[in-house]
């Protein structure tokens, strides 16, 4: 399926420090975000209790803010879960109370203001040991992940590539980070499950624009690089395309109709794949670019003189 019809490659490498600016621009604001607002990081990071509740008619999230908040709980996180009778309630560490209660007066106090019966089904404490560790461990696994991506594309294509799909990477989770810290979206394990994705899907749209890049060196041998990268990107950009539509189409109707427990990763993604797009055509290929990729470094080494050859072994 053809989206577009190109006659001619279209000039991508023409923006290119228009855009690496750009890029090194919204990377230091999303810096400054970290500094001076910092992450909301979610309770599974900094500790609290999860309760599950069961409500026998459907449930009004707002009043039950307000009557949570009047008995004390007023940083209580309410959000259906599932349907309109399952309700989830998060609230962070207190120190007034044993974590152990917190469900139960949560019950309470809802079940005395209700007009109904409400059911406890469930009641999770998460220490913050444990919040610190997964802090940790997630860190853990994004630089990981980066590494392992690092040493696969210098040993698939060429080391001015490696850098410029690793940047693009780095780029595309700060950019990310830099959304949530600036907006204060709550970042939970959901999110980093996205980020993580969003990594696997950068890098895999990074591949397939590289992979054009060096196909496109070997065939087009008296052209500049800039104009091979361009050819590259432009045969790729109806692939490109489709596969982003419909990746978005989904992510839109999980973020309408998934419910807000995935709110965060739906947005993590919808603004990750955006900027990972963009991070393909531009930081990526562009800093290839700048480091002066050639025609030469795609070549493979030639075989090993043979003998009866110039440089070969003499019987």
């Amino acid at each position: 399926m053809q989206i577009f019809q190109f006659t001619s490659a279209i000039n991508f490498m023409r923006l290119k420090w228009l855009a690496v600016g750009l890029s090194a621009l919204l990377m230091v604001a999303s810096v400054v975000g970290f500094a001076s607002r910092g992450i909301n990081w979610g309770l599974d990071f900094t500790g609290g209790t999860v309760i599950e509740l069961g409500f026998g008619q459907a449930a009004d999230l707002a009043d039950i803010r307000r009557t949570l908040s009047k008995a004390g709980f007023s940083d209580a996180v309410v959000q259906l879960f599932g349907t309109s009778r399952d309700v989830l309630v998060r609230i962070p560490l207190r120190d007034d109370m044993a974590q152990a209660a917190v469900g139960e007066t949560v019950v309470s106090v809802l079940n005395t203001a209700a007009e109904q019966q409400i059911t406890l089904r469930r009641a999770e404490f998460v220490g913050p040991s444990v919040g610190e560790e997964l802090k940790q461990d997630g860190g853990m696994a994004m630089l990981v992940a980066l590494l392992g991506i690092l040493l696969y594309v210098a040993m698939r294509f060429e080391w001015r590539l490696s850098v410029g799909s690793v940047a693009a990477l780095i780029h595309d989770v700060i950019l990310t980070l830099g959304l949530f810290s600036w907006l204060q979206i709550e970042f939970d394990l959901t999110v980093l499950a996205a980020i993580l994705a969003l990594i696997g899907y950068s890098i895999n749209d990074t591949i397939v624009v590289f992979d054009r890049i060096r196909e496109s060196f070997r065939k087009l041998r008296d052209t500049a690089a800039a104009d091979v990268i361009n050819f590259a990107i432009t045969s790729t950009l109806n692939r490109t395309v489709i596969t982003s539509l419909t990746t978005v189409l989904v992510l839109i109707v999980l973020f309408y109709m998934g419910g807000a427990l995935i709110h965060g990763f739906a947005t993590a993604l919808l603004f990750g794949i955006a900027v990972g797009t963009y991070s393909s055509v531009y930081v990526a290929s562009s800093i290839a670019e700048i480091l002066g990729i050639s025609r030469e470094d795609m070549l493979p080494p030639p075989p090993p003189p043979t003998e009866g050859e110039p440089g070969g072994a003499v019987l």
